[in-house]
């Protein structure tokens, strides 16, 4: 059965983007910083080399995606292509007109329709979730399955928090833990 994940690196301090963070600076300054566990032995970006190798594939494994409108348009709606598979953006104002260029791409304006269409789409594949406002509105609607948040060892002190703004608690059971020296990488589930 299908699974909706969030994927989201975060510094210790739980940010997931920089200061400065808007379409200009996409993840704010130091982003990469965040993101630099996905390096391989060679330096290059990619499949990581160890135990974290398996949270690449499992993100290129995933059957459609949800994002929220203002991370889709720092990354240009993915260039209308996240690994061949559909994406649903996560929107309440009207549609922009780059966005028609990327036939992949639909917009929708409740999480909980959003992430059925998901699901649909991707069969008995995961649902893929990206941002913050995304993850928050599915986790307050009850349908984000799971949180992939890989922990990285620096304190940003500034920027965009994942979790600043939920409406209610809510519990987690851990799921699995991969230890490397780049992150620690924390599979949640969503008690319900």
């Amino acid at each position: 059965m299908s699974k909706s994940v969030l994927l989201m690196s975060m510094s210790v301090d739980g940010y997931i983007a920089g200061p400065n963070d808007d379409r200009g600076n996409p993840g704010g300054d130091g982003f990469m910083r965040l993101h630099k566990w996905y390096e391989n032995s060679a330096g290059e970006f990619g499949k990581p080399d160890g135990e974290a190798g398996v949270i690449w594939d499992e993100l290129n494994a995933t059957g459609a995606i949800v994002v929220g409108r203002r991370t889709a348009e720092q990354v240009d709606y993915y260039g209308g292509d996240h690994h061949g598979v559909p994406i649903i953006v996560l929107s309440s104002k009207p549609i922009p007109p780059e966005a028609a260029k990327y036939p992949t791409v639909t917009f929708m304006s409740d999480i909980t329709a959003a992430m059925a269409a998901a699901k649909e789409a991707a069969g008995d594949k995961d649902v893929l979730v990206h941002g913050a406002y995304t993850a928050q509105k599915a986790l307050e609607a009850g349908v984000l399955d799971e949180l992939q948040i890989d922990q990285v060892p620096v304190l940003f002190g500034e920027g965009l928090r994942l979790f600043d703004v939920l409406s209610q608690r809510i519990e987690l059971e851990i799921a699995r833990v991969i230890d490397t020296p780049e992150a620690t990488h924390l599979r949640y589930r969503v008690v319900r």
